[in-house]
């Protein structure tokens, strides 16, 4: 099956409730989106870009000199510089495609230094996230990168069999992928929690509180308004700004967190007692703690004014919307009954649209990385992965 090519896919992630708490020690759960990063993989043509860069990668007495891999630290400076110079990317470059490519070209070295070679391959990626919006979109991107050249030389199996449209890894093998994904993530991010690539590998929901990572127990499929208000953010500065905030009002800030806190724990318990496609009488509770918790977002700093035109917005159409990630502009998610007409989330896609901003409807709750038969895939994807 392999020689046949390698097409992957993992998910993107929203956070639903505990932003900027999870900072302080408090609970974060975060669910998976439907929305995608998409890997290519086959045989490379001799002759061909991509073949020549990995061929090249596997080859270069520059890179050579870089072989000492550690799985358990972070990628070093003088790797990183290296790997830099040999792709032509100046220093302090922080341009995603250029982390991208040193994401690979790591991921490729470390992968053939543990496990021999990698194949001459090219691998084509294409997302349906936008990328830097809080949505995992580097971790879906290197869980990809990790599956497919894990399976490539041969570290783990191909589980696609004849006649199945989907497959997915052992357990042992998912947790491979994962480690991998997470060194790809440290050359990204630097110091990553590792929550989005664990999320991206295995699938579902999950809670994170202080390093502590427990899958839901159950995962209903929700549908959602995925919003990006296109208003950039400093992460960096709103966790600052979140810090300050609390040592110079710790009495008012604290119980804050605290209700953030309680707010993730019911929204937990709330999810786990839905069946898979629930009705919609356990919504209201949801929603409700939307509302509650977009208000303390804003109370600890961490709002933005096209975040409150976004949630004005959907209010007109009876929806209920809060911020999803760092705040501070980003991405807003807004909840979906099962019984909300077409109509009405038709003219709330438009209306925000009309304030500049990107919307997609989608659903939470997704599979982790999947391997996928080239006829299971719809027109976009195949076409977008042909080009």
């Amino acid at each position: 099956m392999w020689e046949r090519g390698l097409v992957l896919s993992a998910p993107g992630k929203v956070i639903l409730h505990g932003e900027h708490a999870v900072v302080h020690g408090k609970g974060l759960v975060l669910v998976l989106l439907r929305l995608r990063w998409w890997c290519n993989t086959y045989r490379s043509q001799p002759g061909t870009t991509s073949s020549s860069l990995v061929s090249k990668c596997l080859n270069s007495p520059l890179l050579a000199s870089i072989a000492d891999f550690d799985e358990s630290k972070s990628p070093s400076i003088e790797q990183l510089d290296t790997l830099k110079e040999f792709a032509g990317i100046a220093a302090g470059a922080s341009a995603p495609e250029s982390l991208a490519t040193l994401a690979f070209l790591y991921m490729c070295l470390a992968v053939s230094a543990k496990y021999g070679d990698v194949p001459s391959v090219d691998v084509l990626v294409w997302s349906e996230l936008p990328t830097g919006a809080g949505l995992g979109s580097s971790a879906a991107y290197t869980v990809c990168l990790a599956a497919a050249l894990l399976t490539a030389c041969g570290a783990i199996s191909c589980p696609l069999k004849e006649g199945e449209s989907t497959a997915r890894w052992t357990e042992e093998e998912l947790t491979l992928i994962n480690s991998w994904a997470f060194q790809g993530e440290r050359v990204i991010h630097g110091n990553p929690s590792g929550v989005d690539n664990a999320v991206g590998t295995w699938g579902g929901a999950l809670r994170y509180q202080s390093g502590k990572i427990t899958p839901l127990k159950r995962v209903p499929t929700l549908r959602i308004l995925l919003t990006n208000t296109q208003v950039p953010r400093s992460t960096k500065v709103l966790v600052a700004g979140v810090k300050e905030k609390i040592l110079k009002f710790p009495a008012i800030m604290n119980p804050v967190l605290d209700s953030i806190d309680a707010i993730s724990q019911e929204c937990q318990s709330v999810l786990e007692a839905m069946p898979a496609n629930p009705s919609p009488e356990y919504y209201p509770v949801l929603e409700e703690l939307f509302d509650i918790n977009q208000h303390h977002l804003n109370v600890i700093g961490v709002g933005h004014p096209s975040l409150d035109r976004l949630c004005r917005v959907t209010a007109s159409h009876g929806l209920h919307s809060k911020l999803t990630g760092a705040g501070g502009g980003g991405c807003g998610i807004t909840l979906l009954r099962p019984d909300t007409s077409l109509l009405a989330v038709e003219a709330a896609k438009r209306d925000l649209c009309a304030c500049g901003f990107e919307c997609w409807e989608t659903n939470i709750g997704a599979p982790g990385v999947t391997l996928h038969h080239s006829s299971s895939l719809n027109s976009k994807v195949l076409r977008a992965l042909s080009e």
